[in-house]
């Protein structure tokens, strides 16, 4: 089926784009969400009146983004959570957990525009990037520690090898006596 896009639809098209779908998508998600339209003559009229709305709606959109891009450079996010002895934890560090903090410091950022790697699942350092618009990326720093514990405790977490550090592997190179 083919529609056109109202919208910058991810891993499908910029708004404009004329593309092919399943006729399912298009039914169930694009055309209810106002993502699409059907491609047809009447619809492709439309669409080229609406075009200067639009961008003064990207436009506001993406000023808006570089104003919460500004403001959340220098915001770091501290952890506190328990861990085994080898610095792993009880639990994990999760995108929902990261919307949550910055919740409370009072970004509104929807779970699903954080990104990670994997999820968090021992002490240490870490980044994660925040798509705040299609084009403006913010990464921060995250740190997780053990209860009461302190951003550097975390970043020697991060330094550390996860097998018990590198006291072991001295142990391992030494020769053995025959």
């Amino acid at each position: 089926m083919k529609v056109i896009l109202n919208d910058h639809v991810e891993h499908l098209g910029e708004r404009g784009a004329c593309v092919e779908v399943k006729p399912g998508y298009a039914r169930n998600y694009l055309l209810p969400h106002g993502l699409a339209y059907l491609d047809t003559p009447g619809n492709r009229r439309l669409f080229d009146q609406q075009q200067d709305r639009w961008r003064e709606m990207d436009l506001g959109r993406r000023t808006a983004a570089e104003a919460v891009q500004a403001s959340m450079k220098g915001t770091e996010l501290l952890f506190e959570r328990r861990a085994g002895e080898k610095n792993v934890l009880f639990g994990s560090v999760t995108a929902a957990d990261i919307g949550r903090e910055l919740a409370e410091k009072g970004f509104d950022i929807d779970k699903r525009r954080v990104h990670l790697d994997e999820v968090i699942k021992e002490l240490g350092s870490f980044e994660a990037v925040v798509r705040i618009h299609r084009d403006i990326d913010v990464t921060i720093p995250i740190h997780v520690v053990r209860p009461g514990g302190t951003v550097e405790e975390a970043e020697a977490a991060a330094v550390e090898e996860p097998d018990g550090g590198p006291a072991e592997e001295a142990e391992a190179e030494e020769p053995v006596a025959e």
